[in-house]
Formats: C-alpha cells, sequence, structure tokens
C-alpha cells in the first residue's frame, strides 16, 4: 500500500512540474476548417490573445476533411503533452452519429479543455431572389419541391446541422451541396450556384452588410447583437428551430490533467478578457467559457441531440 502511495505522489509530482515548464514551446491550434470558417476566425482570435499571455506563439493549422474527422482523428492520435489541441465546432459533436468509423473515438480518445464560443447562423441568400423573409424563401422552396438546393462548409458541419433542423421544421424537398468551408458556401450563394445556406454570423457580417447576401433570420433563441432587425427563425414561424454553432478546445484524453488545467486557464483568461469580449462582439460571437467537466458534459449533451437530428434526417456518409 506504501508503494502505491509513493508511486501515486511521485505521478502528482512529475505532472505538477510539467506543468510548471509547460508551455516551453510553440502550440499548434489544429482547425479542421478553412481559414475564414468561424471556427478558424475564433481559434486565431482566442489563440493571439492566449499566445501573448502563455508566451509562446500559438500556430494554426488547417486540416480540412471528413467533416472534421481527418483533424480530430489527427490530434486523438498524437502526442497527449498540450501542444497539439484541436479546435473544432459542433460538427464533434454530430460526426460520432455520421461516421462508423472516423479512426478515433469521440469520448474515449479526446477531452474537452473549454467551449471557446457561441455564434449564431445567419440564413443567407442572393438578394436577386427577391425574398425579404424567411416566410417568403420556404415557399418559394415548397413551391419547387426538389428543384432547389441549399449549401454548407461540408457534410457534418455545423452549417450543415443547421440546415437540417431548418429543412424538417419546415418540410422542405431541397438537395444539399456541401463544400470544403464557409467561405467556398458563401461564395456560390453569391455566384447564384446555392439558393441559401446557414452561414456562420462572423463570417457573413461584413457580405451582409455591404449587401451581397440577404439575411432573413438567425439560427439562436435571440436576435444577433450585430443584426437586431432581423429576426430569429422561432419569430419567423418555426417553432423548435434555432441551433447554436459553438466553437471549442479538445485534447487527447491522455493529457495530463495539470497541462488541461492550464490550457483551460489561458483560455478563460483570455475570454474574460474586456478585449477580446469587444472583438467577439463584433463578430457576432459569445464567449462560452466553462470547465473541462462541464465541456464534456456538454459535448455529451450535443452528441445525443446531433443522434437525434441524423436519424430523422436520414444522414449517414459510411
Amino acid at each position: 500500500m506504501k508503494r502505491v502511495l509513493t508511486l501515486a505522489a511521485t505521478l502528482l509530482l512529475a505532472g505538477s512540474v510539467w506543468a510548471q515548464a509547460y508551455p516551453s514551446k510553440p502550440i499548434k491550434f489544429v482547425v479542421p476548417f478553412t481559414a475564414g470558417s468561424a471556427t478558424d476566425i475564433v481559434a486565431r482570435t482566442v489563440g493571439e490573445a492566449m499566445s501573448r499571455s502563455m508566451g509562446q506563439p500559438i500556430v494554426i493549422e488547417n486540416k480540412l476533411g471528413a467533416g472534421g474527422t481527418i483533424a480530430a482523428a489527427q490530434v486523438a492520435k498524437g502526442e497527449a503533452d498540450g501542444y497539439t489541441v484541436l479546435v473544432h465546432s459542433s460538427a464533434h459533436a454530430l460526426n460520432p452519429a455520421l461516421y462508423s468509423n472516423p479512426g478515433y473515438d469521440t469520448l474515449r480518445d479526446l477531452t474537452g479543455v473549454t467551449a471557446l464560443a457561441g455564434i449564431p447562423n445567419v440564413l443567407v441568400v442572393h438578394p436577386n431572389k427577391g425574398w425579404k423573409t424567411q416566410a417568403e424563401m420556404i415557399a418559394a422552396v415548397k413551391a419547387q419541391p426538389g428543384k432547389m438546393n441549399y449549401a454548407s462548409a461540408g457534410v457534418g458541419s455545423g452549417t450543415h446541422m443547421n440546415a437540417e433542423i431548418f429543412r424538417l421544421q419546415a418540410g422542405l424537398d431541397a438537395l444539399h451541396v456541401p463544400y470544403k468551408g464557409t467561405p467556398d458556401a458563401m461564395n456560390n450563394v453569391i455566384g447564384g450556384s446555392n439558393d441559401w445556406f446557414f452561414a456562420p454570423l462572423a463570417s457573413a457580417l461584413p457580405l451582409i452588410r455591404d449587401g451581397r447576401l440577404q439575411a432573413l433570420s438567425v439560427s439562436t433563441k435571440t436576435r444577433a447583437s450585430t443584426l437586431p432587425e432581423v429576426p430569429t427563425s422561432i419569430e419567423a414561424g418555426l417553432p423548435d428551430s434555432d441551433y447554436t454553432l459553438w466553437v471549442g478546445m479538445i485534447v487527447p484524453a491522455a493529457t495530463p490533467a495539470a497541462v488541461v488545467k492550464k490550457l483551460n486557464e489561458e483560455a478563460l483568461k483570455a475570454l474574460n478578457s474586456p478585449e477580446l469580449k469587444e472583438r467577439m462582439a463584433k463578430l457576432g460571437a459569445d464567449p462560452m467559457p466553462m470547465s473541462p467537466e462541464a465541456f464534456n458534459a456538454y459535448i455529451r449533451s450535443e452528441m445525443d441531440v446531433a443522434a437525434r437530428i441524423a436519424k430523422a434526417a436520414g444522414l449517414k456518409t459510411q
């Protein structure tokens, strides 16, 4: 018994020493989506603040593909030392329902550090469509069943999840067109290839303000402070259609608890700073500071919701 206690004390001491030395080199944030996506914007915004506080560079690596599962698998199989961090989105909770073998187990191989931000999606269309309201768009789509299409930032992305919730609520028959990321999806709505898209507000706001996109509704339960004139999808006539795109920090499950704690403390310090709060507000994003335990519980609850939506929408990739 004494030997076991001594070993435990030694491990705790080693973890404490490791945490005191951490970080001693640059940290990499692996982002599963393209530069300019909401996840990427949040990762860069928070990473910049954390880098200043921690005294080490934070490098962004955009690792695209398969709804974020390629990036997640890379991190899950990588070194559990706190130097490689997955900055993922709501897609992290949907992927288990879509991919039977993504190369990792969401709950066993990865663990949450904290949520970073909640971001409204905004239903956008080309202004030339002539739709001024969500109801007008729904009526137009219903008048041509199977003829119109909607974009997403990729199969399994938060924008895809939002679109399926909306489609089910509205009873629409339309074709899903996935892209490699939010910028591509928005560009194709602007170019006329796609009829609508639930774009993360952080990415779409400049295009809405300069008139290149028409905003019909926002996905959250309350209106976005940066688009107060745009109703929520619930206000516009679809009960239970709300959806919040979230972004969070995730690391390999074997990462020492002291390092997870350090990352959490630094992220929360950044999220609670007046400067970052102001930057987030301009993006239409709300900081979501959480403890690792609360974030892991949130991920589990989001996985349950996503599984029900995926089943109702008939979503499955492999």
